[in-house]
């Protein structure tokens, strides 16, 4: 039986994740870091580019293109982003799980991650980690995606 045809029986027991919407609506009502300007040659593409909390949007833009080759949703709408940590520099740390361990692309699905958010202007060095707890749930599934899904 294929994870797809298993998530129906997955809520049972599900401790509560990242609070993803609150979490956008106060990265939608602060204010984007200053950028001083400096004597770099590129200092003008540095101020263009969007640091700190302005980066919140773009990745997680970039996170929704990134899907689990056997789910049809994208990981971000699929509850298996947890934390989106930016530091003004740019430098960005994702803790994220996968619906299960023995998950077949685990190896890869962190490093898809990393090279999705890598291609936001203004990222610095980006470090994902994979952690299980809590465990993953549909309950962390956005409508969205429980709608495609025909969960809804």
């Amino acid at each position: 039986m294929n994870r797809l045809a298993r998530f129906a029986g997955f809520g049972a027991g599900h401790q509560e994740g990242v609070d993803r919407d609150e979490t956008e609506a106060d990265a939608a009502t602060a204010a984007p870091a200053d950028a001083a300007p400096d004597a770099a040659p590129d200092a003008a593409s540095a101020a263009a580019a969007p640091h700190g909390e302005a980066l919140r949007e773009p990745i997680v833009a970039a996170l929704r293109k990134v899907h689990d080759p056997e789910i049809p949703v994208n990981i971000y709408d699929l509850g298996l982003i947890y934390k989106i940590d930016i530091a003004d520099s740019g430098d960005i740390a994702i803790d994220m799980t996968l619906t299960a361990p023995a998950c077949p692309v685990a190896g890869m699905m962190p490093v898809m991650v990393k090279d999705a958010v890598k291609t936001v202007d203004g990222v610095g060095e980006v470090e994902v980690e994979l952690v299980w707890d809590p465990p993953w749930s549909p309950d962390t599934m956005s409508d969205e995606a429980k709608l495609q899904l025909g969960m809804l």
